[in-house]
């Protein structure tokens, strides 16, 4: 028996995954969201996030989701087929993933609440380099980090922009977090920080009048920000379904010798 016999669809607004939807649509029974045991996602990498974002806004316990590629690269994604699907589902790994939750408080004293699955990231606004405050656990480690930015990576995003970045790729349950410069130009020589999740981050913006900076969370941006704290949500949990011969721990170390 299916260990999900419940099953709800969803799909990217682009043509091909809106095909591929009416596809698959006919090849099985479909319930709404609300009645399912398991959600099949077609998109690609973008949609997914959204769709786990998605996810998390809901009540409850968050939907395990299982998806498949109609997007470029497809990293969270499984191969799109339409046969199979029953046995995929029955022998799919799970992997579960807990968001950062970003505060932001702006210059005018606003706050905002945000999670992220892939990353937390600070970015200029101006030709003007940003300067940062890094504290780690209330101590501050770097008393001014002048770049374009900063970001914390959590192990599903750190093949993502933190390696773009130069930041480290972190193996699936590893319990740590990417603490990543973005063009970093003093320090010279700091090149980031892989820190246990259980870290507590705070980057406070100087200067932020003359070299303002936004901060986002995967898609969300809080601009104009003056202190930004980081840390893993344990709250909220997410569980992503993978085939077990492309399961994402092992995408994860395999990009680590990708050229």
């Amino acid at each position: 028996m299916s260990p999900y016999p419940r099953r709800a669809l969803t799909a990217s607004p682009t043509p091909q995954a809106q095909a591929a939807a009416r596809t698959l649509r006919d090849t099985a029974e479909w319930v709404s969201e609300d009645e399912a045991d398991v959600l099949v996602a077609l998109g690609g990498d973008g949609f997914m996030l959204q769709t786990l974002h998605r996810l998390l806004d809901r009540p409850g316990d968050p939907l395990p989701v299982f998806g498949m590629n109609l997007g470029t690269v497809g990293f969270l994604m499984n191969e799109w087929r339409v046969d199979g699907l029953d046995a995929r589902l029955a022998e799919a790994k799970t992997f579960k993933v807990s968001p950062l939750s970003m505060s932001a408080e702006t210059m005018t004293g606003a706050r905002h609440l945000l999670p992220a699955i892939n990353e937390v990231s600070l970015l200029r606004e101006t030709r003007e380099t940003a300067k940062i405050e890094v504290t780690l656990n209330e101590r501050v480690v770097i008393p001014e980090l002048v770049c374009d930015g900063i970001l914390a990576a959590t192990p599903a995003g750190s093949t993502a922009y933190n390696r773009s970045a130069n930041g480290p790729i972190l193996p699936l349950g590893s319990a740590l977090i990417a603490l990543t410069p973005i063009s970093p130009f003093r320090p010279r020589r700091w090149r980031g920080a892989i820190l246990p999740d259980k870290a507590r981050i705070s980057l406070r913006i100087l200067e932020p009048d003359k070299r303002p900076v936004s901060a986002v969370a995967d898609q969300h941006e809080v601009r104009d920000v003056a202190v930004v704290d980081v840390a893993i949500d344990r709250s909220r949990e997410l569980s992503l379904l993978f085939d077990p011969a492309h399961a994402l721990d092992d995408r994860i170390t395999m990009e680590q010798f990708a050229v």
